[in-house]
């Protein structure tokens, strides 16, 4: 199915605790594009031990982060409290326009910023859209609000057939990218 291949992730892992951040670091990413609600933590939850050592481990390395979030600036600002990097609230993902705002901020380019979140239709799309490399993560914890399950729904067909292109290009000798 060509079309869905726009929604594919670049890496699809477990969780965004997975992800090699001094690899990246090595490779040339200078700046990390995070959603919030289930790629860090829980709906709604502020930020916890994990998330905050996490983003003290990004300055230690050199990244800088934004968070990109579609929410309104009382629950973006919550958990920014405590983990104190960039932030953007009411982003309006897919949209371009927070994607090139976030690098903006922390004086990348395209070439040189990775987005990690958990959601198909809203982050990996708008982060390939605008170019940028695409870490799909599973979502942290299965309760969330009705849209979002509907949404799912949907995600899992285009997971499908990611996952279906990937071992036809590892049959193939190509290299496979689910973790």
């Amino acid at each position: 199915m060509a079309g869905l291949t726009g929604f594919y992730p670049d890496v699809y892992l477990d969780s965004t605790y997975d992800i090699d951040f001094e690899a990246l670091y090595r490779e040339g990413f200078r700046g990390v594009i995070f959603d919030i609600d289930n790629t860090l933590v829980p709906h709604d939850a502020p930020a916890d031990a994990r998330s905050i050592a996490l983003f003290e481990k990004l300055k230690s390395i050199g990244f800088e982060s934004v968070l990109l979030s579609n929410n309104k600036e009382p629950r973006v600002k919550m958990f920014n409290d405590k983990v104190h990097t960039h932030y953007i609230c009411n982003a309006g993902k897919p949209g371009k326009k927070g994607y090139l705002r976030a690098m903006e901020l922390m004086k990348t380019e395209r070439g040189t910023t990775l987005f990690v979140g958990d959601q198909i239709f809203t982050d990996v799309w708008g982060a390939k859209r605008t170019g940028i490399l695409t870490y799909l993560v599973k979502p942290i914890n299965p309760k969330e609000e009705i849209q979002i399950i509907l949404k799912r729904r949907l995600e899992w067909i285009v997971l499908f057939f990611y996952r279906r292109s990937l071992n036809r290009q590892d049959r193939h000798g190509g290299k496979n990218r689910w973790k």
